[in-house]
């Protein structure tokens, strides 16, 4: 495919990914409220021992993170390919120059770049209202994430690639949501999960990244095999959406 159509299907994307202030909101602007909600509670920002010398809401700022991902890939990116697809969209591009993986890419740099607007306020909210430290290892903090956001794209373009309605699309999503919320450690922080759940937990590619980024935040380097596991999940998803996606 040529680089004028891949650019078309992005512009035109683009400009109906912004007409849809709604995912905006939740994968942008949601991850802060909760954040927001759970730094007022006093106990929250409360010293703890048991989390060696830090709060509950230091905990929570890269939860939020990872929340944000996974509104994007596993909330907003399904219904929108369903819906294409049940529509027959996608069955009148396929006779264009356009193949799977335009759309797909399209899709997953403007839900990432979403997913970045999420990053800084939440990381800005954190700072300025409720005192959170920055994270002292920034280069392995940004790398964790990075990595992390294509492996949550890629687990969403994977979910995009069968359904052929929205209602499916959102079935699907609902179950994947409810799964990955649990192990980002939105429910309970993976940090204070028993030891045998946490340990299973780790080898999920959230799970994964929820203790690198915590290793960063506190000025280590993530731990390579926490890395590596949602490299493999990236890769293994990746290609189970391109080689599954359907036309119709």
């Amino acid at each position: 495919m040529n680089a004028s159509a891949t650019r078309a299907v992005l512009k035109t994307e683009a400009r109906l990914f912004l007409r849809e202030p709604g995912n905006l909101f939740w994968i942008v602007a949601a991850p802060t409220v909760l954040l927001v909600i759970l730094g007022l509670i006093p106990a929250f920002r409360e010293v703890n021992p048991g989390l060696g010398g830090r709060r509950v809401i230091d905990l929570y700022v890269p939860v939020v993170l990872l929340m944000s991902m996974i509104m994007a890939g596993v909330q907003a990116m399904p219904p929108v390919f369903a819906g294409y697809r049940e529509r027959g969209i996608l069955r009148r591009m396929s006779t264009t120059p356009v193949r799977p993986g335009a759309m797909l890419a399209a899709q997953a740099v403007l839900h990432g770049a979403a997913v970045a607007c999420a990053v800084m306020l939440a990381l800005a909210v954190g700072r300025l209202a409720f005192g959170v430290v920055l994270p002292n290892g920034l280069v392995g903090y940004a790398l964790t994430l990075v990595l992390t956001v294509l492996s949550v794209l890629a687990l969403g373009a994977a979910l995009s690639a069968v359904p052929r309605s929205t209602k499916t699309a959102g079935v699907i999503g609902s179950v994947a949501f409810l799964a990955m919320m649990f192990t980002a450690g939105v429910w309970i922080p993976v940090q204070v999960m028993p030891g045998f759940l946490q340990r299973a937990v780790e080898y999920t590619p959230l799970g994964a990244a929820s203790a690198a980024l915590d290793q960063a935040a506190g000025g280590g380097w993530p731990s390579a095999v926490h890395l590596v596991i949602v490299v493999f999940w990236t890769s293994v998803l990746t290609g189970a959406a391109v080689r599954w996606f359907r036309w119709e």
